[in-house]
């Protein structure tokens, strides 16, 4: 009955009928997560989310916006991006593996059995929003799903921003609120964070329901593993199998690009050509730029 019931539970979150909700925290299996991302391949964290390599992790903070976007609106996956943020930092790229935390609404009888798990599974502090964050690593990227609330949905403020930036080197996603902004800036000029809007209210009223589940940010099905993009249109969430095509694209369409620049610059082709198919002569230029820059990609002459 019990898996029953987790299996039940799972399906209406995901066909929406309770659009923020989800599992609370030790119903959401390791055996789930792989099953939900059972398209990635590659190395996972302990308790099943998928881990995509430092390098390719690197890779990504120079892929293009535009580029994932139409490479995964090819492959179906429509409503990848969300826009819409107040941003600190906006000058800085948010970049890394995301881990996802849902609250919903409180309900006594609920929470109690919450605070129950939480004591059984170790967790420190009573603050249900200090739970997520112990569990954050190295490129880490939060992503909260605090049902758009703003006022009294304040995630965090400048001392817990310390801690998920201490851990992460990198920022975090609140879809609701966050308290001063300005002391959260100040906790680096590194930490990047995209939030719904600003409020002086402390967090209250809210329940933890799952950690390292699907939520969902605004149109976005956001999975933990996914790749976190930032851009001036909003945020992109990769799904982490789909990760070394958009790097690989991304890396040839900067090359591509750097390297036809330089030819109309130094006047050695116009614009005409560079715009065209290319020659087998200018194939073979680009291919040796490439290599100069340490890429490993190559263009391919068809006749």
């Amino acid at each position: 009955m019990l898996k029953l019931f987790q299996r039940l539970f799972v399906l209406v979150y995901l066909c929406g009928v309770i659009p923020a909700a989800h599992a609370q925290l030790g119903l959401f299996s390791k055996e789930q997560r792989i099953d939900y991302t059972r398209a990635w391949k590659g190395e996972r964290f302990p308790d099943g989310r998928p881990r995509i390599s430092d390098e390719l992790l690197e890779r990504m903070k120079r892929a293009k916006c535009e580029i994932a976007w139409g490479t995964m609106k090819e492959l179906g996956y429509k409503s990848q991006i969300e826009g819409g943020w107040r941003v600190i930092h906006p000058e800085k790229r948010l970049v890394g593996r995301v881990v996802t935390a849902v609250f919903m609404p409180v309900r006594p009888d609920m929470n109690e059995v919450i605070k129950d798990h939480g004591k059984q599974e170790g967790r420190v502090g009573a603050g249900q929003n200090s739970w997520v964050i112990d569990t954050l690593q190295p490129n880490d990227v939060l992503v909260v799903d605090m049902f758009g609330k703003v006022e009294d949905g304040t995630f965090a403020g400048d001392r817990l921003s310390t801690a998920i930036f201490t851990r992460t080197k990198t920022g975090f996603v609140i879809n609701g609120g966050v308290r001063d902004s300005s002391g959260i800036a100040d906790v680096s000029e590194d930490i990047r964070v995209y939030v719904r809007d600003f409020h002086p209210s402390a967090i209250a009223d809210v329940m933890l329901m799952g950690i390292n589940v699907p939520i969902r940010i605004g149109r976005v099905t956001v999975m933990p593993g996914d790749v976190i993009l930032s851009d001036p249109e909003g945020l992109t969430f990769v799904p982490p199998h789909l990760a070394e095509e958009i790097a690989d694209e991304s890396e040839m369409a900067n090359l591509t690009d750097d390297w036809s620049h330089e030819m109309v610059r130094t006047g050695k082709y116009g614009p005409g050509q560079v715009d065209a198919k290319w020659s087998k002569q200018m194939v073979e230029e680009f291919n040796k730029y490439a290599e100069s820059k340490g890429s490993k990609l190559r263009q391919k002459y068809v006749e």
